[in-house]
């Protein structure tokens, strides 16, 4: 499929740039993000407080709409963070797609509950985060979701 000439040359060097860039830039701009957390609390406890709205009032200080059921599109902070769950499995895993506007890639939420003796050990794992938000978010999970979970079921 060879066209011959140096301008179509050229169009399909600059189609292999675009599309490369393309392919770049969303590597680029969206990142990973894993963290590790351990919550003086039961797998049962802390699975409420991410998917109970009642609970999620309590630590987060804004109504929730949320239900740990597949396929639910969830609310929270007011609809700061709206997305839709992809997997539920009661006091083990959690998985979300976080929606931010026009991104290509999906970013998607996995936080998994491990009993560790009378501990839970939460692993969160999010992928595809936009850059211009990346420090928010990464800030947000450590401090005011994951941090706010621990403060409140800690608190006795």
């Amino acid at each position: 499929m060879g066209c011959g000439s140096v301008n179509c040359h050229k169009g399909q060097v600059l189609f292999a740039l675009r599309r490369a860039f393309r392919i770049f830039a969303c590597y680029f701009y969206a990142m990973d993000f894993n963290f590790e957390l351990v919550i003086n609390a039961t797998p049962e406890e802390v699975f409420a407080a991410l998917t109970v709205p009642f609970q999620i009032e309590l630590w987060s200080g804004y109504p929730a709409e949320m239900k740990a059921e597949k396929g639910y599109e969830f609310s929270l902070w007011e609809g700061d963070i709206t997305g839709m769950n992809l997997n539920v499995v009661p006091n083990k895993r959690l998985v979300q797609e976080w929606y931010f506007g026009d991104q290509e890639e999906h970013s998607i939420v996995s936080l998994d509950l491990k009993r560790d003796r009378e501990h839970t050990r939460v692993v969160l794992h999010h992928t595809h985060i936009p850059d211009e938000v990346y420090e928010e978010i990464t800030e947000g999970w450590k401090k005011y979701y994951l941090g706010a979970i621990k403060d409140m079921l800690e608190m006795y």
